[in-house]
């Protein structure tokens, strides 16, 4: 007996709404595909603080990175120091540094990079800079400390209930503030969220390299960052440490 003419009609609706869904479903993979791809050609502009007091290779080490980066393609990175002021900033062992901005001529930022250095502690307790990282902050995609610049962030409430790290010699201080949902030592970087936090000085290199690879979703270019700045840690004496 030869189907009803409701089958056929009942058969094709269901083939219509399938492949409808199917339309559908590769129509929204394109287009989370073609937003990812945006974001990964789009240039970010990255702020990093100065203070006084501000550790050299924490700014400078990563610094160093998204500038190589850059260097190999162009519309990846725009970086920009920043301070309150547009004096001459003195670091901690001595190197001075001008600032490109003043946190009011500053421009929009994708990512905000805050350094550590015996200078944090006045920092945190700066209101006018607390105020700008927090407000900056809320426009970023990423939201970065190196070593100290954790207390900075924890000031500022962005880095509150977090998962974080810093410089080992800030872990139990850091600990003790009962700010942070937990704070993990003898790790390089810490990502929680668009939070990325990291140990002490030189770990704001892997840092670094690691949001380079992460950006642009990427990590052979990455690692060819990290050939070019020649990054590749032995250190003498590791025995004796």
């Amino acid at each position: 007996m030869a189907p009803s003419p409701s089958a056929f009609s009942t058969d094709v609706d269901t083939g219509s709404r399938e492949e409808n869904a199917t339309k559908q479903e590769l129509g929204a993979a394109s287009r989370f595909e073609e937003k990812r791809r945006r974001s990964r050609t789009k240039q970010r502009q990255i702020g990093i603080l100065l203070f006084d007091g501000v550790e050299e290779l924490d700014v400078v080490g990563p610094f160093e990175v998204f500038g190589w980066a850059a260097s190999q393609r162009k519309d990846l990175f725009a970086i920009a120091t920043v301070a309150e002021q547009g004096d001459p900033i003195r670091c901690s062992k001595g190197l001075r540094l001008i600032p490109d901005h003043t946190l009011e001529s500053c421009p929009s930022l994708d990512i905000i990079l805050v350094p550590g250095g015996a200078g944090t502690r006045a920092a945190a307790q700066n209101p006018t800079l607390l105020d700008f990282v927090a407000d900056r902050a809320r426009q970023c995609e990423y939201v970065v400390s190196v070593c100290t610049g954790l207390r900075v962030l924890l000031a500022a409430g962005l880095a509150v209930g977090k998962r974080v790290t810093t410089y080992h010699g800030a872990v139990d201080e850091i600990r003790k503030t009962g700010l942070a949902a937990a704070v993990l030592d003898d790790v390089r970087y810490v990502r929680d969220g668009n939070l990325i936090t990291s140990a002490g000085v030189s770990a704001g290199i892997d840092m670094a390299l690691w949001l380079v690879g992460e950006i642009t979703g990427d990590p052979p270019f990455a690692r060819q960052v990290q050939r070019g700045i020649e990054y590749f840690p032995a250190p003498p004496y590791a025995a004796d440490v």
